[in-house]
């Protein structure tokens, strides 16, 4: 599975819990409010671990950018040099908007 469908799949998961933590407060169904905060947790952890893998991609590719860039750099190579930075920047875009 996709960090993008898990994240995807926990928001789900966190709206159903709490629809359904809301439902069973209304009626006054603790075993059914209960259950829905457990959803929601659980959907919330998993967008968290989603998250968390996307910005650890992010750090690898910033890593592996920048040394591209300083290996272009000492070779005197500009293409090996802007592609490093290319990807350098990716990563850290790639870890900024997995912050939230």
């Amino acid at each position: 599975m996709s960090n993008s469908s898990m994240k995807n799949e926990g928001k789900g998961e966190e709206l159903g819990g709490k629809l359904k933590a809301g439902v069973g407060k209304l009626i006054g169904n603790e075993q059914m409010e209960a259950e829905g905060r457990a959803h929601e947790l659980k959907g919330k952890a998993k967008q968290a671990a989603a998250k968390n893998a996307e910005r650890t991609k992010g750090k690898v590719q910033e890593a592996v950018g920048a040394a591209k860039n300083r290996v272009g750099a000492a070779l005197d190579d500009e293409q090996m040099e802007a592609e490093g930075r290319a990807q350098e920047l990716e990563g850290e875009k790639r870890q900024d908007a997995n912050r939230k």
